[in-house]
């Protein structure tokens, strides 16, 4: 039975799983003037479960504001405000989100950041396309396998089978 309880937990490891991203602000040059964040952002991608992090100095801040006071750049009315140069901004649901600094004419001068959040889902199949030439598979960059879970399934059938064995020989 311990046999059967190892194998169930190599199993368990055998399969990824899914985890938040944690998504910096600007990239390299955080929260900064001089930053073009809807370019960014337009490289991201979004879900429910993932974080913002807001790196920056102390002339700024992070307010999220309503779609009319980012557009306008009026930061009186934040639904939330952030300080302290560090901060983490969950995403709890889908939907847009809007953050602006508000230090006098730093919105005004680009810094602000609209972003769609999608809800996390399994992935869904894709239906095959037949290519015009055949064409040979790519390697990871990573080195990671393909999308297939062979060695997941794999790993998990092998120990099914033994479990099952174990429990005719017990």
């Amino acid at each position: 039975m311990a046999l059967a309880a190892v194998c169930l937990v190599i199993s368990l490891l055998a399969v990824p799983a899914a985890h938040a991203v944690d998504h910096f602000v600007g990239g390299s040059q955080g929260w900064n003037q001089g930053v073009n964040y809807a370019t960014w952002a337009s490289s991201e991608k979004f879900l429910v479960g993932d974080n913002l992090i807001f790196n920056y100095g102390s002339s700024h801040g992070v307010d999220e504001v309503s779609q009319s006071d980012y557009n306008s750049c009026t930061a009186g009315n934040a639904l939330n405000t952030y300080t302290g140069g560090q901060n983490t901004v969950p995403l709890k649901k889908s939907g847009p989100m809007y953050f602006l600094c508000p230090s006098f004419g730093h919105c005004g001068g680009g810094m602000k950041l609209s972003i769609t959040v999608a809800a996390a889902s399994t992935p869904t199949a894709t239906p095959p396309t037949s290519p015009e030439s055949p064409s040979t598979p790519k390697d990871s960059p990573s080195g990671a396998i393909g999308g297939s879970g062979y060695i997941d399934k794999l790993v998990l059938g092998v120990c099914i089978v033994f479990a099952g064995l174990m429990g005719f020989m017990s």
